[in-house]
C-alpha cells in the first residue's frame, strides 16, 4: 500500500526526482559556538561513511584547481590526474573502495551530472558544470549515496557538489594566478547583495589559460556563472541558475612502459614538428603496403620503410590530440514549506552540449582533393588524416521531493525523470602534406571526408524513493528504498554499429542504517545498501559500442552491474577533536569488463564480457585535531582488497582471461593522506601529503605502476581588515609536488588489457610553482 501509494503521489505530481534530508545529529554532538571545522566534517549523525570539505579548504589550493583534488585526501578515495589542477579531463580519474569514476554518481546542487567520464554520454565534469570558486562544499559517501540521489551509476559511492549562495552584501572579489608553464588563471565574482524584499544574486567569470608542462600545447578555458535567489520568507526560495563553459585542452601522449624506457619520462606528441609527424605517417603506411605483399609499390617511396632515429612504432609520438567541450547547463528551483510540517524541493534544469575528442592520425591518410578546411582541397594525398569523436548532448529532467516532518519521524518521497538525446560520430578530415598544418586541434572542425560511424542515442531514466528517518532519544533509524528504470535505444544513421533497444530496471532497491548516540560526542553507525548501474547508450562504451551481431548476442543475457554494501563504524568528537573509523564489505555482482583492442587512436570497438563478481573489504580511520585556535591536523588511512571472484568465460563455458582472485584494476590496497593548516587571520599555509600503494593495469596483475608520496604545500598573508587601501587582499604562494616526485598519474586512459604492456600510462606533473593575489576572500 505504501509503495502504491507512493507512486501515485509522484506522478500526480509531475515531478520525479528526489534528494534525501541529512539524518539529524543529536543536539550534544553539535559543533560548540564558533568551532571552526572548515578542514572537513566527518559525517556526525549519518549512518553512512560521510565527509565533507568546504569552500575554505578549496581555498587553501591553487585557484582553478579541481574539487576532487580537494577531496583526494579523505579515506577510500583515490584521485589521480597528470596536471597540476587535477582539471585535466582525458587524465582526470577518481575511485572510491575499488568501484572506477563510472560507478560513482555526482550532482551539483542535486542536478546529475552523469558518471563524469570523458567524454560524457548523460552529464558533464565538474570542472565544467561550476567554477571552483562558487562551490561551497563538496560531499563524499564512500560506500553509497542517499537514497535521492540522482544517479543510475552510483554502485560505489556518491560526490555532490554545492555551490555557494548569494551573499546578503554587495560585494566585489577577484583573483589573479600566474604561474609555471605561462599559467594564467583570473577569477571575479559580483554579489548584487540584496536588492529588495531578498532578491539577490551574482555573476562572475573565471579564465584559465597553461602551456602543457611537456611537449607542446594549450589547455584554456572560458567560464561564467550566474544565480539569483528569491527569498519568500519564511516559507523558503526560488533559485535559478545559468552556468556556461568553453574548454579546450591539447592533450598529452599516453604512454607505456615500452615509450617511457625507450624515450623518457617526457615523452609527448609532437606538435612542433608536423614534417616529422608526416615522416612517420608515410613509414607507417608504407609498412602497411608492404604488410600483406613484400613486393608491393610503396605509397611513399621516399620514405622508406625505417623510422627515425628515436622512433620505435607509430604510436610512439602522435602529431596532436585535444579536447573541445562546449556546455551550458541552466535551472530552477522551488524550495519551500508547504504547510509547517510539508515541504518541498523541486529542481527543472536543462543541460546543451557540443564536444569533440580529436587525434592527428597515421592509421588514416587523407586522399587528395577532399576539403581541406579553409574553403579550398587538398592539392595532395597526406598520410595523415584529423581523426574525431563527436559528440552532442541535449537533456532535460526533474527531481522533487516531498518531506514530511512529524516531529520524531520524518518521510520523504520523490523522484527524478530524464530525457536525453545523445548524437555521437566518428569522423575524418583532410591534413595536409604541407610542411604547415591546415588544422588546429583545438578548433571545432568542418567539412569531414569521411564519417566512420554516426549514431542517436535515446536514454530516458524514471527513478523514485521512498525514505523514513525515526529519532528515539539516542538512536535514529533510518530505512527506504529506491525504485529505477533506464531506457537506451540506439539508432544508427551510418556505419556499421549498433540499432537496438536495451532497458535496465529495478523497482527495489532497499537501504537501512542506525545510528546510536553514546554521549560524551560519541556514536556508533552501521547501514546497509542495495544498487544498481544502468547500461549507458553510446557507441564507444556500453552495450551498444560492438558490432550488431555482437550486441544481438548480449542484448538478452547481458545484466546490469548491482551491489551490496554493508559498513559500520564509530565517531568522536571531543573539544578540538573529530575521529572516525569505519570498516565494510561490497559484494558486486555483474562485473562488466571492458577490453581494449589495439591502441586507443585505432579506435577498436572494446570488447565487453561479464566476469562474474568482485569482493572488496576494507577499512578507513580519519582524524582532525584543533591543536590550536590557528593550527589543525588532518589524516586518513584506507585499506581496500578487492578481488574478482570468477574467471571470465565466454557463452560456452571456456576460459577467457582467469582473473579469478586477482586484485581489481586501478585499486591501490592502501593509501595514507595527511595535512597540517595553519592560519592565524593573517599569515596563513597548508603543507599536505599523500601516499598509495601500487596499482594494477592488467586484469591478470602481471603489469602495475609503483606506489608513490607526492607533496603539496603553500604560504600566503592576508593584509588585514583597515581602511586602506590593501584591505581584504591576500597574496599567496603555491607549489604542487614539492619533492619534484617522477611518477605515473593515472593508469587506463585507453582502457586495460587482460596482460601486457599497454599504452594507457600519463606520467604526473613535475614540481610547479604558482602565485595569487586575491580581494575579498
Amino acid at each position: 500500500m505504501l509503495l502504491a501509494g507512493a507512486t501515485a503521489l509522484l506522478f500526480t505530481a509531475t515531478a520525479v526526482a528526489a534528494q534525501e534530508a541529512p539524518a539529524p545529529t543529536a543536539a550534544a554532538d553539535q559543533p560548540a559556538a564558533g568551532e571552526n571545522s572548515d578542514i572537513v566534517v566527518l559525517g556526525f549523525g549519518q549512518a553512512r561513511q560521510v565527509q565533507t570539505v568546504t569552500a575554505a579548504d578549496l581555498e587553501r589550493l591553487t585557484p582553478g584547481t579541481s574539487p576532487l583534488k580537494a577531496v583526494a585526501k579523505l579515506p577510500g578515495v583515490n584521485f589521480q590526474s597528470a596536471d597540476a589542477f587535477g582539471a585535466y579531463e582525458w587524465s582526470t580519474r577518481i575511485s572510491l573502495r575499488g568501484f572506477n569514476q563510472n560507478q560513482l554518481g555526482f550532482t551539483l546542487d542535486g542536478v546529475p551530472l552523469g558518471d563524469m567520464s570523458y567524454g560524457n554520454v548523460n552529464g558533464l565534469h565538474i570542472s565544467r558544470a561550476a567554477i571552483s570558486e562558487n562551490l561551497a562544499s563538496t560531499t563524499v559517501a564512500q560506500g553509497a549515496g542517499a537514497l535521492g540521489t540522482a544517479s543510475t551509476s552510483n554502485l560505489g559511492g556518491t560526490l555532490q557538489f554545492v555551490t555557494r549562495a548569494p551573499s546578503n552584501d554587495a560585494d566585489i572579489v577577484a583573483s589573479g594566478t600566474y604561474g609555471s608553464n605561462d599559467t594564467i588563471r583570473a577569477f571575479a565574482r559580483i554579489d548584487t547583495g540584496d536588492i529588495a524584499d531578498g532578491l539577490k544574486g551574482y555573476i562572475s567569470y573565471g579564465f584559465l589559460t597553461t602551456d602543457k608542462w611537456k611537449g607542446y600545447g594549450v589547455q584554456r578555458q572560458h567560464q561564467a556563472n550566474a544565480k539569483l535567489v528569491k527569498d519568500i520568507g519564511d516559507r523558503g526560495a526560488i533559485t535559478a541558475f545559468l552556468n556556461f563553459s568553453d574548454r579546450r585542452e591539447n592533450d598529452y601522449q599516453d604512454l607505456s612502459y615500452d615509450i617511457l624506457r625507450r624515450r623518457g619520462y617526457y615523452a609527448d606528441n609532437i606538435s612542433n614538428d608536423y614534417p616529422l609527424a608526416l615522416q612517420i605517417g608515410q613509414i607507417y603506411q608504407n609498412q602497411a603496403a608492404r604488410a600483406g605483399n613484400a613486393n608491393a609499390a610503396l605509397p611513399y617511396p621516399n620514405a622508406g620503410l625505417t623510422f627515425p632515429a628515436g622512433i620505435g612504432t607509430v604510436d610512439d609520438a602522435y602529431y596532436d590530440a585535444a579536447g573541445v567541450r562546449r556546455d551550458w547547463l541552466g535551472g530552477i528551483t522551488f524550495d519551500a514549506k508547504l504547510t509547517d510540517a510539508l515541504s518541498i524541493v523541486s529542481t527543472s534544469y536543462g543541460h546543451k552540449n557540443r564536444g569533440q575528442g580529436s587525434w592527428i592520425t597515421p592509421y588514416v591518410g587523407s586522399p587528395a582533393g577532399v576539403p581541406d578546411g579553409n574553403g579550398g582541397t587538398l592539392s595532395a594525398a597526406s598520410p595523415l588524416s584529423f581523426r574525431t569523436t563527436e559528440y552532442s548532448i541535449r537533456r532535460a529532467g526533474n527531481l522533487t521531493n516531498l518531506a514530511l516532518d512529524m516531529g520524531a519521524n520524518r518521510l520523504d518521497v520523490g523522484g527524478w525523470y530524464e530525457t536525453n538525446t545523445f548524437n555521437q560520430a566518428r569522423r575524418f578530415y583532410g591534413m595536409t602534406s604541407a610542411a604547415t598544418p591546415n588544422r588546429n586541434a583545438r578548433d571545432f572542425q568542418s567539412d569531414p571526408f569521411f564519417t566512420q560511424w554516426n549514431g542517436k542515442y535515446d536514454t530516458e531514466t524514471i527513478q523514485y524513493h521512498v525514505a523514513d528517518t525515526l529519532t528515539l532519544d539516542r538512536l535514529t533509524l533510518s530505512g527506504g528504498w529506491k525504485g529505477m528504470q533506464v531506457r537506451n535505444q540506439a539508432t544508427l544513421r551510418t556505419g556499421s554499429l549498433v540499432s537496438g533497444r536495451i532497458q535496465s530496471r529495478d523497482w527495489f532497491l532497499p537501504q537501512v542504517g542506525a545510528v546510536f548516540h553514546l554521549g560524551g560526542g560519541a556514536e556508533v553507525f552501521a547501514s546497509y545498501t542495495e544498487n544498481m548501474r544502468a547500461f549507458v547508450s553510446s557507441a564507444t562504451s556500453g552495450p551498444f559500442a560492438t558490432t550488431q551481431a555482437g550486441f544481438d548476442g548480449i542484448r538478452n543475457t547481458l545484466k546490469p552491474e548491482t551491489s551490496k554494501t554493508g559498513e559500520g563504524g564509530v565517531r568522536l568528537r571531543s573539544g578540538g577533536l573529530q575521529l572516525s573509523a569505519a570498516g565494510y564489505y561490497i559484494h558486486f555482482a555483474d562485473r562488466l569488463l571492458t577490453f581494449a583492442n589495439g591502441s586507443g587512436i585505432q579506435g577498436n570497438p572494446p570488447t565487453l564480457n561479464n566476469a562474474g563478481d568482485v569482493e572488496s573489504y576494507g577499512a578507513e580511520v580519519s582524524a582532525f585535531y584543533r591543536v590550536m585556535r590557528p593550527l589543525t591536523v588532518f589524516a586518513s588511512y584506507s585499506y581496500n582488497k578487492a578481488t574478482y571472484q570468477d574467471n571470465v568465460v565466454n557463452a560456452a563455458g571456456t576460459i577467457l582471461t582467469a582473473t579469478k582472485g586477482k586484485t581489481v584494476v586501478d585499486t591501490p590496497e592502501h593509501m595514507a593522506k595527511g595535512e597540517i593548516v595553519y592560519d592565524d587571520s593573517r599569515v596563513f599555509g597548508r603543507v599536505g601529503a599523500d601516499y598509495l600503494s601500487k596499482r594494477y593495469f592488467t586484469y591478470l596483475n602481471d603489469q602495475s605502476v609503483d606506489g608513490r608520496v607526492l607533496v603539496d604545500a603553500s604560504i600566503g598573508f592576508r593584509f588585514g581588515d583597515g581602511s586602506g587601501f590593501l584591505r581584504g587582499f591576500a597574496i599567496e604562494g603555491s607549489v604542487t609536488n614539492l619533492t619534484d616526485k617522477q611518477y605515473i598519474s593515472t593508469i587506463g586512459t585507453n582502457g586495460y588489457t587482460a596482460s601486457g604492456d599497454n599504452q594507457t600510462l600519463l606520467t604526473g606533473a613535475p614540481r610547479q610553482w604558482f602565485v595569487t593575489l586575491r580581494r575579498g576572500f
